[in-house]
């Protein structure tokens, strides 16, 4: 599932596609038959021919064109690398990158720092507006790296993939994604199926090569371009799946890993069971959240209990089922704005005080914050792209459950328990129980020889990727670091004032140390209304 866009588009597709949470990818891995081992050795040989091509080329730096909204100095520039590794000489695509040079001495630059946001389907290039932004965070960090991001394979600017026609894609309202009988699950289905097959018919030749282990590919490309003997990676949420593959199948090449809100790595997880395990876990910081709005009730008047709070978004959810506010919001437009409190700490005032106003009575600004904007076509472009190589990425890294009665069964079980998201997650990802590609086996995350400490940072009640996907990670990569934060849950920890986290992730990319042992901090700062 991925998170929500920072504006308020409902991400749909043609059912109930609520955005999707932070979360993907996987990569083909080794399996025992010779017919395997000879596709990934001709992948590792691609790699490296494109590597050691694109080191010759190096990058051509110039100014991002306008629309792009990267504002100087911050340059761009493209990298490109094969669509299949088996077939180097094949066709190739581009991929966008931007960078920002190190704010310090020559003497203090240690090379390039690059970062991955998540999704699958989240675009890199705003990384180095950080610099230009003088985001507090880091400042320090800026003076040693180059920040540099990438638009990953199908997104964005490089080689972007699409399933849907966009403006057809965010119009709603949309089906409310919770089921009252056997036909509302039949049209989900049906809209699922037509979704999977519109990603074959308008994106058909990049499918099949739309998996985590080819943007891992991608990123050791880029790495070579920019000159760089090792990499120094950032990855938040999917971006930390990257990392878990990148150090598997490339551990030699790293120089220094942060792993931040962790995809949980295992096989089994990646990627139909990652997704039940979210919807647990969403369920759970929708509850801290309501705690919140009944604590600060004195500001938001929707209850003083987390049972009035909820009882609250029961009869909102049933006023817009009935009859969708300004005609556009329905059950799955308020989720998909919703969802965003459970995601981020940042969000917990604002949704509070959206949700105020309608129950006070201006409807307006919810109509405003969760309903689709026709005219910004450029943004519904991207939403529509975003949820394209989510679905592609999850779709193709992995064997999915093509039998509904299984789907039917494990969600019906779940909603049960954990109803906030449950249902809306399953038809968002039901498009790859008739994925139109060959899925593939996920890579054996483990630590490779020569993988130096990557340090791992963590929220307890993060909703997209649960605590335990760190834990996991930790166990596979041997003599990484793991930091908690403890009884705090927002998605992606070292973009948040911790000076306890910040510290030490500033320590670990300047100096490369780690602490003795892993570390527990206290939460940040609670949001205030």
């Amino acid at each position: 599932m991925r998170p929500p866009k920072k504006k308020a588009a409902a991400l749909g597709s043609a059912g109930v596609f609520v955005t999707a949470t932070l979360i993907a990818g996987a990569v083909a891995a080794p399996s025992a038959s010779a017919d395997s081992r000879h596709g990934q050795d001709r992948e590792a040989r691609g790699t490296a021919i494109a590597a050691a091509r694109a080191a010759k080329a190096g990058i051509t730096w110039q100014a991002c064109p306008a629309d792009w909204g990267l504002e100087k100095p911050i340059q761009c520039g493209w990298v490109t690398v094969p669509l299949d590794y088996a077939k180097p000489n094949g066709k190739q695509i581009k991929l966008a990158v931007d960078r920002i040079g190190n704010t310090g001495t020559k003497a203090e630059r240690q090379g390039a720092l690059i970062y991955n946001p998540g999704g699958p389907g989240g675009s890199g290039l705003r990384f180095p507006r950080r610099v230009t932004t003088k985001a507090p965070l880091w400042v320090n960090t800026a003076k040693a790296y180059d920040f540099v991001g990438f638009d990953p394979r199908g997104v964005g600017h490089s080689a972007p993939i699409s399933c849907a026609d966009p403006q057809e894609f965010v119009k709603a309202p949309k089906m409310d994604p919770v089921p009252d009988s056997e036909a509302d699950k039949r049209a989900q289905r049906k809209l699922a199926a037509e979704y999977a097959a519109g990603c074959k018919e308008r994106s058909g030749e990049m499918l099949p090569h739309m998996t985590t282990p080819n943007t891992v590919r991608d990123l050791d490309v880029i790495r070579a371009a920019l000159g760089e003997k090792k990499l120094n990676f950032l990855g938040v949420s999917y971006g930390t799946y990257i990392a878990a593959v990148y150090g598997t199948m490339f551990p030699t090449h790293v120089r220094r890993m942060v792993a931040d809100s962790v995809v949980n790595p295992s096989r089994e997880k990646i990627w139909y069971q990652a997704n039940l395990d979210q919807d647990v876990a969403f369920e759970m910081r929708w509850k801290d959240w309501q705690d919140w709005v009944a604590k600060n009730d004195a500001t938001y008047h929707l209850g003083d209990t987390r049972a009035e709070v909820q009882a609250q978004w029961l009869k909102l959810r049933s006023a817009a089922k009935k009859s969708p506010i300004g005609g556009v919001v329905g059950p799955a437009e308020l989720i998909s704005f919703f969802q965003s409190a459970p995601y981020y700490d940042s969000a917990w005032a604002p949704t509070a005080q959206v949700w105020s106003k309608y129950v006070a009575g201006d409807t307006q600004a919810l109509v405003d914050a969760a309903a689709p904007d026709l005219s910004d076509t450029a943004g519904n472009a991207a939403s529509e792209n975003g949820n394209a190589v989510y679905t592609a990425v999850e779709c193709t890294d992995a064997k999915w459950p093509t039998s509904w009665k299984k789907w039917d069964r494990d969600n019906t079980e779940l909603h049960k328990k954990y109803p906030f998201m449950t249902w809306a997650n399953a038809w968002l990802n039901l498009p790859c129980a008739t994925w139109p590609v060959k899925q593939q086996t996920p890579v054996n995350v483990k630590t490779g020889k020569g993988l130096p400490p990557v340090l791992i940072v963590q929220a307890t009640r993060d909703a997209a990727t649960p605590y335990e996907g760190a834990l996991e990670l930790h166990k596979r990569f041997k003599g990484s670091r793991l930091i908690t934060e403890k009884n705090a849950g927002s998605h992606g920890v070292t973009g948040l004032a911790n000076p306890c986290i910040n510290e030490r992730v500033d320590a670990y990319l300047l100096t490369g140390k780690v602490d003795a042992a892993d570390v527990t901090c206290a939460p940040h700062a609670t949001p205030t209304p």
